[in-house]
């Protein structure tokens, strides 16, 4: 499957690798067995080119032939498991295409979900845990990584424009146009939709080529938070670079005085470099530096690793865009079907929906994932309720007391003591 993924031969009796909705192509197997042959021969491989018949191709090799050419069958004997597992994913890849073909209905449903959630809606009270044990923010706040040009700031119009149900708003975030653009230099926050306040995308630089910068960066946004108008400078730029990045501010830049804790990440690629990356002739560094940073350990929260989001997909045919999801899925051990969501910059009903799956995969796993309140947090919480009891508490033995005392009056025998306050202020005025 270009570069390092490729489609197996397996030695069942007879199997189909692909199958769905997009058509059938059948290869004559005395072909591929006898081109197969040719690659282990050649160079020793043990695997076979699937561009001999396409994402949505169908492949039957009869056990007869493979038992013809008992070097084949040995050569892929122990790779049954692989291949089954590739070929299984493949299925739910593009399962996932067929099922993003609903109504209007449907994605109105969706929407009207994410539409409806607040921090730590769906939040799970597991393991004897409520929800005032959780440290609840005021917005669950996303934060978007990924290389330059993978598509975040698309992402965040994308995501807006769906929710509001406005495919003629214009961009919120500055897209950039081929290599002249230079991206994103200051942290931005978006409230979506407009005008809400539970949910918060952050788009980001792009990833350097450094893994420790990358990595010292990552560290900061996670432990210590993000602000809206925060410039990201790294170590590794110029003084020119430098120079127009505070230019731009104009000597007025304000960071927000609000920091946010990122209880999320999406890790956004470009679908278009990744299949590039998937040829090591061509681009590999790409694959590598996607992998290093997406394994960065501050990214993922406890055992949750970040969603994948691949964008730039209206560039690539239903093929190509099927085979850079099971590569990413490989390549970062998370599962094609489940935890990458291609998202294109298209305006249909699929993306709509692909686009609203993708944000309550994301909040489900945010509000799973809230830390728990701190011992002094709790204590005083528990102190404050308890001034509340016995402040109430106090009140009504007050008022009980006053309605005693009027329903029983003094004695006519008690003294009472009157003070003249007009006469003390004479006195002490002089």
């Amino acid at each position: 499957m270009g570069g390092d993924l490729h489609g197996h031969l397996p030695d069942s009796s007879s199997f189909c690798l692909y199958e769905g909705s997009y058509g059938e192509t059948t290869i004559d197997p005395d072909d591929l067995v006898s081109e197969a042959s040719a690659l282990l021969r050649d160079s020793g491989s043990k695997e076979v080119r699937d561009e001999q018949f396409g994402i949505n191709g169908k492949l039957e090799v009869s056990e007869d032939i493979l038992e013809e050419n008992g070097s084949i069958t040995a050569a892929f004997h122990g790779y049954d498991e692989e291949s089954r597992m590739r070929q299984g994913a493949y299925r739910e890849v593009l399962k996932c295409y067929d099922n993003l073909r609903v109504n209007d209905e449907t994605i109105a449903l969706a929407r009207e979900k994410i539409l409806g959630y607040y921090p730590g809606a769906w939040l799970e009270e597991v393991g004897g845990m409520k929800l005032h044990d959780y440290q609840i923010p005021k917005s669950t706040c996303l934060l978007l990584i990924g290389p330059k040009g993978s598509g975040k700031s698309s992402l965040i119009n994308r995501v807006s424009k769906v929710l509001e149900e406005d495919k003629f708003a214009p961009d919120r975030a500055q897209v950039s146009y081929n290599s002249a653009g230079e991206g994103t230099y200051f942290l931005q926050e978006y409230m979506v939709p407009r005008g809400s306040t539970s949910l918060c995308l952050y788009d980001t630089r792009g990833l350097s080529s450094s893994f420790p910068e990358n990595t010292k960066i990552m560290k900061r946004w996670m432990l210590g938070g993000v602000c809206h108008g925060e410039v990201v400078i790294r170590d590794s730029d110029d003084s020119d670079l430098r120079s127009r990045i505070k230019y731009r501010a104009h000597g007025k830049s304000k960071i927000s005085s609000v920091k946010r804790m990122v209880n999320y990440v999406i890790f956004v690629v470009n679908g278009l470099a990744v299949l590039k990356s998937m040829n090591k002739n061509l681009d590999p560094l790409y694959s590598e530096l996607v992998s290093a940073a997406y394994k960065c350990p501050f990214l993922s929260f406890k055992d949750d690793k970040p969603a994948v989001v691949i964008t730039h997909g209206d560039l690539l045919s239903i093929g190509e865009r099927a085979r850079v999801r099971i590569y990413l899925g490989e390549l970062l051990g998370v599962h094609p079907a489940k935890q990458i969501f291609d998202i294109p910059d298209t305006d249909d009903p699929a993306t709509a929906l692909a686009t609203v799956d993708m944000l309550r995969y994301c909040l489900e796993h945010a509000d799973r994932n809230l830390l728990l309140e701190t011992t002094s947090k709790k204590v005083w919480k528990i102190h404050a309720s308890t001034w509340m009891y016995i402040s109430a508490m106090v009140v009504i033995a007050v008022i009980f007391a006053c309605l005693k005392r009027a329903h029983h009056p003094p004695h006519p025998h008690h003294q009472h003591i009157r003070i003249d306050w007009p006469r003390i202020r004479h006195l002490w005025l002089g």
